[in-house]
């Protein structure tokens, strides 16, 4: 998890289209969201009762080889409007912990 989050940033999911898409609901919480095509408009409402908007846009790109391993790609941008440092390190920070990844 970051301790900083800009405005607008970009990241590679190791994930398909179809993976994503199951974890993205619970990953917004309460937070009202609708999906256009391979994008997502969310409504974030903060404790203070101000309002902002993330504006999500995916692609998916081609998978990463190493050796006969092939991990799925998928191109994600983040555009926050009306968001202060605070209110995107909230939003971003349950975001993270919902799309985190992992084995043992």
């Amino acid at each position: 998890m970051q301790a900083f989050y800009e405005a607008t940033f970009s990241r590679e999911m190791g994930c398909t289209e179809v993976e994503w898409l199951g974890w993205l609901p619970a990953a917004m919480g309460t937070h009202h969201w609708q999906r256009n095509g391979q994008s997502a408009c969310v409504d974030i409402q903060n404790a203070d009762g101000s309002q902002g908007q993330l504006n999500l846009r995916w692609q998916e790109a081609q998978p990463r080889r190493i050796a006969l391993i092939s991990i799925p790609r998928l191109l994600v941008s983040f555009q926050f409007e009306g968001l202060n440092d605070g209110q995107r390190y909230t939003f971003m920070r349950r975001f993270d912990l919902y799309m985190q990844r992992g084995g043992g």
